[in-house]
């Protein structure tokens, strides 16, 4: 597939990282700088200009194009490129938008481009999603809900038990999953019937909703519930998580220094409570009982600030925390000095673009790892060499097929069972193997 990419920024350059392998990119940006570092580490050709103009368009070679991906910092430069290229070419357009406005607009079909991928909503919805689950790392949902990947980290110190250091062979697995991984330091260990989960080792999930808040018990220490949140910021990303937990009939406050942004966000959210203050004061953290929340969301700008308020929080008693930071540096320095996680808006836009360079028969995929493995929901062809053959049968490759769609529900497959024509195969691989697992099926 031929794919122009305009921006190659942090979305940029994660979704050059992600496909240069099997596709043949070109990256359009102001900045010859940006595009020499992209061109230094990819095999990817890329063009200095402005992805705004139909020239830079043309030359980059737009007219032979499958796909376009407008990823800059700059909403409207990304709306009008991927209108020139409709109209300069039949690519597919995908805009990357941190206004939730222009989603709303395109989903009134007033946008003609072919999907936008707000950062605000990625992320709501990924934060949401571990709330939900709150001693995974990371999670997502597969066929409307009736699949769960997730990415727990097992523990140091928790004790041995029916699951944790027995064989996998021996030990308790609850129904309705399959171990994807066991990621032990660097080492990916396939999960064989003699591996063993081990404290210290993060593992990956495949399961029903419910085998997966069965597994999070089995790796927590502490597993209530959460129900009430904290939100450090009312921007874009704390008032879109705001409107995700209040769905999910979570109780919200929001803390917010800015007098007039407070104001106005406490007449458009009546279900959240707002208070303008700053929510460093360990007086105002105490009389509100912030302490006491279940969770608490740090989306303020500055990665600095996002990281004392989490460790103030921390200290006066909030058990579980989450930061969303600006700089993919932030990530594994705020998760060091103790955040529970921390979540890059940037790489999880990344994320939901890349799908649609993937095979059409892919209906959802996550990047799990930094996108060293990925999870795909792709649809099996009449002619797959695999259909037909019980999973018993089916070599050991690396990857596993975790579920299958059958007739709209969730299989869970054994031994005996077999992949039929059209089922749809929720598949964990390493994403270097991604392009042969879906020549295969």
């Amino acid at each position: 597939m031929k794919i122009l990419i305009v921006g190659a920024g942090q979305v940029g350059s994660t979704i050059v990282e992600a496909l240069h392998d099997e596709h043949e990119l070109t990256v359009i940006d102001l900045d010859q700088a940006r595009l020499n570092a992209l061109g230094h580490r990819f095999d990817v050709l890329t063009t200095e200009g402005n992805g705004a103009s139909r020239r830079t368009l043309q030359d980059a070679g737009i007219a032979d194009a499958d796909l376009l991906i407008a990823c800059t910092s700059r909403d409207e430069a990304n709306l009008v490129s991927a209108m020139l290229a409709r109209a300069l070419s039949k690519a597919k357009t995908i805009v990357r938008t941190t206004n939730v406005e222009f989603l709303d607009v395109w989903r009134e079909r007033q946008l003609d481009v072919d999907f936008v991928v707000s950062s605000e909503v990625e992320t709501a919805t990924a934060i949401g999603r571990i709330i939900g689950m709150p001693n995974a790392k990371q999670t997502d949902v597969f066929a409307d809900g009736q699949v769960e990947i997730v990415e727990f980290d097992v523990p140091v110190d928790l004790a041995h038990g029916e699951t944790i250091g027995l064989p996998l062979r021996e030990a308790r697995i609850p129904g309705e999953s399959k171990v994807a991984s066991i990621i032990r330091g660097e080492q990916l260990l396939v999960p064989r019937g003699h591996e063993s989960i081990m404290p210290g080792d993060r593992v990956i999930v495949i399961g029903s909703p419910e085998a997966a808040r069965e597994w999070s018990g089995i790796v927590s220490q502490a597993a209530a519930p959460i129900d009430d949140v904290v939100i450090y910021g009312a921007e874009r990303t704390g008032v879109a998580l705001a409107r995700v937990l209040l769905d999910q009939g979570i109780r919200v406050r929001i803390i917010e220094p800015d007098t007039a942004r407070a104001r106005r966000v406490a007449e458009e959210l009546t279900g959240a409570r707002v208070f303008q203050a700053s929510g460093l004061d360990p007086d105002f953290i105490d009389r509100e009982r912030i302490g006491q929340t279940g969770a608490a969301v740090f989306a303020m700008r500055d990665d600095e600030i996002n990281l004392y308020a989490a460790t103030l929080a921390r200290i006066h008693g909030v058990r579980f925390t989450i930061a969303v930071v600006d700089e993919p540096a932030s990530v594994a320095v705020l998760e060091h000095a103790g955040v529970d996680v921390a979540v890059n808006p940037r790489s999880v836009t990344a994320e939901e673009i890349v799908r649609f360079a993937h095979d059409p028969r892919v209906r959802q995929m996550t990047m799990l790892e930094g996108d060293r493995y990925e999870v795909l929901d792709i649809t099996v062809r009449e002619d797959s060499e695999l259909v037909g053959k019980p999973f018993r049968e089916l070599p050991m490759t690396g990857s596993l097929i975790g579920a299958i769609v059958r007739n709209g529900s969730a299989v869970f497959p054994h031994g005996d069972d077999m992949l039929l024509a059209g089922d749809r195969a929720i598949i964990f691989t390493e994403s270097s193997r991604t392009a042969r697992v879906e020549r295969v099926l």
